[in-house]
């Protein structure tokens, strides 16, 4: 069976199964329609988590940046999972012993507020429809390679899809598809990985295989890696971090605690039914997650060096990687790169007209380098790749079987997929439970709520495929910026109305404007966005990194501590606490019982 037959038969059925679990466990009640009735058991719960956090980003994404970077890659390790640990250990159990559906809905009542529940619902969906560009991208590539169809018309499909599921099928429906799309995902990311481990260190586990020996050679698999990326002038890939350590460490921090405030992930806590779930579900998820997050490191670095040795043939003899004979004739490239091609991700320009393909780091400072490459006559790098691809193509670059290759596709769109029906269910519910019925209509019949959840659903549908056709020049590169708006925002108004009794609603109110202004502005500096026609705000802030060398994605953590600073100040400016505030939170903190989600809290 050739592979795009093969292809099909794999997405169609993942997207049957999809839709089928839809059917069935159909929403009836906002209950089911916001947090699943609060039925879901720990280790299902934890499943649904884990596919609802790892989006496109980790499972297309991360690995290509890891590559891409070396070292300075493993901050999105640590950020992202130390971010869910921060999430599980101090957010998700005091939440759920809220009893509430939504961010928004706690900020409001800790803060005694609607206008704090407004601006809460405004930095969500900031937050969120930020993120889902990204989703929404990603599915559009992901159809586009695998399909035939154009980038375009992959996000209409995708919006079908998850329409029949997420509108009909509300959190209950969701999270038993999450669960489906977690086992197609993992068993997608896994299986090739195995391959690739076996066929470059003979062994079968991939996190082993990244410290083994490289097959045919007395040398580790990383010391050949360093040794192929020096000679083609690219930073050694053990030792390049991501500029300064200050950056690296607030970039981290950036990713953690934005982690942490992601109301799509914290949503998922108030599907089981006690604390005790609550914490049990969070540790199955960090087991779940722990899967792909420690095979990525191997995928990352087994994917370089498979490019560099299909592009350069000298990285698997050990010969001069310089010379023209090393570089891959044009006409005798790969299918996989003929393919790859058509979606723009991977590009070639032959700058010598030798007709070979040259791949190596032409802006390197390394004379030696540069000398070599003179001396055999090539006149820049001739290849740019999409890190996008380092997943998604692995498998073709690697010779796996059409099986393989088919199975890492429907992984792609069931990453992309189940994410973005989490961002869409936390958009929906602060639309419909947050504003419509907590500020502009109280008195609406459950009926009427549960069909104004559907409709904001099929709404922020629209909208989010709206902006994948359209994605806004500030947004499209970096899901980063999604993190560091609810790092700026949610997170700290979350930890405060958890563990300051003394924060009053001015205070919190202040801290989520301040932390993401700041953020905002800092961010839309450096991509050129400005608000004023003909002023550069680059220049008003100093210049590009111009707070202490730090970049625009590592930024959400200055913007938290400024949330926190403003808050804190405005606090003792204003009004106490109310006394009954001040026991609710007290209450909330004792580790004793919890309220069943009903959907009358």
């Amino acid at each position: 069976m050739d592979l795009q037959t093969t292809i099909y038969i794999f997405v169609g059925l993942s997207f049957a199964l999809y839709i089928g679990i839809a059917i069935w466990a159909r929403a009836g009640s906002t209950s089911e329609f916001y947090a699943a009735g609060g039925a879901v058991g720990p280790k299902l719960n934890g499943m649904a988590t884990a596919a609802d956090w790892m989006s496109a980003a980790s499972f297309i994404s991360m690995a290509g940046l890891i590559a891409n970077m070396g070292y300075g890659g493993g901050l999105f390790l640590m950020g992202w999972t130390g971010g869910y640990v921060l999430l599980a250990m101090l957010l998700a159990p005091y939440l759920r012993k809220f009893g509430k559906f939504t961010v928004p809905q706690f900020i409001g009542d800790r803060f005694y507020s609607k206008t704090a529940s407004t601006v809460a619902v405004i930095c969500l969906l900031t937050a969120s429809i930020t993120y889902i560009i990204g989703q929404m991208t990603g599915v559009g590539v992901a159809f586009s390679r695998f399909l035939g169809v154009s980038s375009d018309m992959g996000i209409y499909i995708g919006m079908a899809i998850v329409f029949a599921y997420a509108v009909f099928g509300g959190m209950k429906g969701i999270t038993y598809t999450q669960v489906a799309q977690y086992i197609v995902l993992i068993l997608a990311y896994t299986i090739p990985a195995i391959f690739i481990s076996l066929n470059l260190t003979g062994n079968p586990i991939p996190q082993l295989g990244l410290g083994g020996t490289y097959s045919g050679t007395d040398m580790s698999l990383l010391a050949k890696l360093d040794q192929v990326v020096v000679d083609l002038g690219f930073g050694k890939y053990t030792t390049t971090t991501a500029g300064s350590t200050l950056n690296m460490f607030v970039y981290t921090l950036s990713l953690m605690i934005g982690t942490a405030g992601l109301p799509h992930v914290i949503m998922r806590f108030f599907t089981v039914p006690s604390v005790k779930d609550a914490r049990s579900s969070a540790g199955w998820a960090l087991i779940f997650i722990a899967i792909l997050y420690t095979t990525a490191p191997a995928v990352a670095a087994m994917a370089k060096l498979n490019l560099h040795g299909t592009v350069n043939s000298a990285v698997k003899t050990g010969g001069d990687l310089y010379a023209p004979e090393s570089s891959l004739l044009n006409e005798e490239r790969p299918d996989w790169m003929k393919r790859w091609e058509k979606t723009g991700l991977l590009k070639w320009e032959d700058k010598n007209g030798d007709g070979r393909i040259q791949y190596y780091n032409d802006k390197t400072k390394n004379e030696a380098v540069k000398a070599k490459a003179d001396a055999a006559g090539w006149k820049g790098s001739e290849l740019t790749v999409n890190a996008d691809i380092m997943v998604m193509a692995n498998p073709e670059i690697a010779l796996l079987p059409n099986w393989v290759i088919a199975l890492v596709a429907a992984g792609g769109l069931a990453a992309a997929l189940s994410t973005a029906a989490g961002l869409l269910m936390a958009i929906s519910a602060a639309v419909s439970h947050d504003l419509v019925k907590g500020i502009f209509a109280p008195d609406i019949s459950e009926k009427n709520e549960l069909l104004a959840g559907k409709i904001s659903m099929a709404v922020a549908i629209v909208i989010a495929g709206w902006l994948g056709l359209n994605p806004p020049g500030f947004a499209a590169g970096t899901v980063a910026l999604a993190f560091g708006i609810a790092a700026s925002s949610l997170f700290p108004a979350i930890m405060m109305g958890i563990f300051s009794k003394k924060m009053n609603k001015e205070g919190a109110i202040a801290g989520m404007l301040a932390g993401l202004f700041v953020t905002l502005f800092y961010v839309f500096a450096h991509k050129g966005i400005f608000f004023v026609k003909g002023t550069d705000f680059l220049g008003v802030i100093g210049g590009a990194n111009s707070f202490f060398g730090i970049t625009p994605e590592a930024f959400g953590a200055v913007g938290a501590l400024v949330n926190f600073i403003v808050a804190f100040i405005v606090s003792k400016m204003t009004t106490p606490v109310p006394h009954h505030i001040e026991a609710m939170v007290e209450a909330v903190r004792v580790p004793r019982g919890s309220k069943m989600v009903d959907g009358a809290h």
